[in-house]
């Protein structure tokens, strides 16, 4: 039998098969390590960047994320109107009322309404009461918009000759408006649907403090 230089034709063909599989697998296998880094690295870079000092040194500056940005501006923002709304006296009630106006829809007005019908307002100034604002604390859902709220704020009523303390729940939820009023609303936000839902004595308040 007479012996030829060439290899057997399907012998040729099985290993150009193998290496065209061996470059498929291997390319593949490049492409979704290349993935798998560059999304570690956005998510890296999302969660932190740096910058480099004068003295060489590597600093790492915070990545602030608009989520985050969101839950400042929506607690202050609840933070002034609570302490507006709430925190008023024979003086200064007018002014305070008209600035937390500013800063909800037809839901604090309607509110502000109520209460001027039950004639809060003429017995802080026939008494001379003076409202002060101890501390105020909101729940807040940014999930999405409107943005639901609950806000207990506490409150001394000092009548002179007595200091009360109350515990107020109020409730509802905030907006974004088309653009920002300087310095009538600086945060560009509304509250809508506001409600006052429950309002306490509290008998002592000092032993509440931590």
């Amino acid at each position: 039998m007479t012996k030829t230089p060439y290899k057997n034709i399907y012998d040729v063909l099985k290993f150009n098969r193998f290496i065209v599989l061996t470059v498929v697998i291997a390319s593949g296998i490049s492409i979704i390590t290349s993935s798998l880094i560059s999304n570690k690295t956005v998510k890296d870079f999302m969660q932190g960047n740096f910058a480099i000092g004068i003295d060489g040194e590597v600093i790492p500056l915070r990545w602030h994320t608009e989520q985050e940005d969101l839950e400042v501006e929506v607690l202050d923002h609840l933070l002034l109107f609570h302490n507006y709304f709430y925190g008023i006296d024979a003086i200064n009630y007018e002014s305070n009322i008209e600035k937390a106006l500013w800063l909800g829809d037809s839901s604090v007005d309607n509110v502000y309404r109520q209460k001027k019908a039950d004639g809060v307002y003429n017995r802080i100034v026939q008494y001379s009461l003076v409202q002060k604002i101890i501390s105020v604390k909101s729940e807040i859902d940014l999930k999405a918009e409107p943005y639901p709220f609950r806000t207990v704020t506490v409150f001394e009523v000092n009548r002179g000759t007595t200091v009360d303390t109350y515990e107020l729940t109020t409730s509802g939820a905030l907006i974004h408006l088309e653009k920002r009023n300087f310095p009538k609303n600086t945060h560009g936000l509304s509250i809508t649907n506001f409600f006052e839902n429950k309002l306490r004595k509290i008998e002592s308040y000092e032993s509440r403090k931590e």
